[in-house]
């Protein structure tokens, strides 16, 4: 039996609930097959660690975490803690010294969710967002200069390698040929006339290698608009990682919200281990209340399933959450309903179940 070892980062506010809630649903999908399991290792690194310790994660952290196969993380972030030490100090280090370059958000609607569009049918609402995930926007060059002073100047500076750059469109033009879908690429060349332009010029290059790829590109502005107003058009998205960090969220808002948003972190080699995540907040005025959406813990965690190869039970526990919407009985406040994050928890794996059971659990 393979054993794969899961590093838990459970995190801040409402992290370790919506966390508790997917390692529920790793369980059951587990427990359904005799060849593999999970062997969970919790961390109590955040930003209450920070408060006691001064940092956010231990010094050799890193480290420790390459002893995985995969990382679990709930949400980063609490009132007290500045976002740009809570971010960069654990998220953003994990996702760089791990080489996680690929940054993996699906953004559909799923069956029973509710989009905020008006005539739009659900399967116009299917995009499959690579966003590089290693430079970019988040390169974290910069300078500071003249701290307090009436000349006072800052600089933030893009970082954007050709190799960097090249992997990552590569990666979804891959994506987009395996799935035999469309690529749209995003940018702001017009603007951004050294970053930007060079982007475009990637990934016309990389295009002529995959001629049976239909292919598409826009300004950031013009993909936001048109995401709302004809999102059918976006089916593989590949984009910086500002840009791909606005946009996922402006498709939680037309997909269901951002409880339904999950998102992996890929070091597409294996070299070090992957993350996987729900890429809401860590929601600190409803912590320690058992209302948290787990959703899109729950989806990140299908994600993980479908890294290590299990595609068939990635697949069920998304089919387990449409039928969840689709009844409508057992939900979250969040969601209008009134049913607690453990109550949600337990009806997926009732749900899983209950396909097995009548044969339509299909692995």
């Amino acid at each position: 039996m393979k054993t794969y070892k899961i590093a838990v980062i459970a995190g801040d506010g409402i992290g370790p609930e919506v966390i508790d809630a997917g390692i529920e649903v790793l369980k059951k999908a587990a427990a359904l097959d005799s060849t593999f399991q999970f062997q969970f290792t919790y961390f109590p690194w955040g930003c209450e660690f920070y408060t006691k310790h001064g940092k956010m994660m231990d010094e050799n952290g890193i480290d420790q975490l390459k002893e995985f196969d995969a990382i679990y993380l709930g949400a980063v972030g609490f009132p007290g803690v500045p976002d740009h030490i809570s971010l960069w100090d654990l998220l953003l280090r994990i996702r760089k010294e791990f080489d996680q370059y690929v940054n993996i958000r699906p953004v559909r609607l799923l069956k029973g969710a509710k989009t905020s569009l008006m005539d739009v049918k659900r399967e116009d609402i299917n995009m499959l967002f690579i966003r590089e995930n290693s430079e970019g926007e988040y390169s974290g060059a910069g300078e500071w200069l003249f701290k307090g002073r009436e000349n006072e100047v800052v600089m933030q500076n893009s970082v954007f390698s050709r190799k960097g750059t090249e992997r990552i469109i590569r990666y979804a033009f891959e994506t987009a040929k395996n799935q035999k879908r469309s690529l749209t690429s995003i940018s702001k060349a017009n603007a951004l006339n050294y970053s930007m332009v060079f982007w475009d010029q990637v990934f016309e290059e990389v295009s002529a290698e995959y001629p049976e790829v239909e292919t598409s590109s826009y300004l950031v502005d013009a993909a936001a608009m048109l995401m709302i107003k004809d999102p059918k058009r976006f089916e593989v998205v590949v984009t910086s990682n500002l840009f791909g960090d606005i946009l996922t969220d402006l498709g939680a808002a037309i997909a269901g919200g951002i409880g339904l948003a999950a998102g992996a972190n890929i070091n597409p080699e294996r070299n070090y281990p992957s993350m996987f995540e729900p890429i809401h907040g860590s929601a600190p005025d409803i912590a320690g209340k058992g209302i948290a959406n787990p959703l899109a813990a729950i989806w990140s965690a299908s994600q993980m399933l479908d890294f290590f190869g299990y595609e068939s039970y990635g697949k069920e526990v998304l089919n387990a959450i449409e039928e969840l919407l689709t009844e409508g009985q057992v939900l979250t406040p969040d969601m209008g309903g009134t049913a607690s994050t453990q109550e949600v928890a337990e009806r997926i794996v009732e749900i899983m179940d209950s396909r097995i059971a009548s044969g339509k659990l299909h692995v």
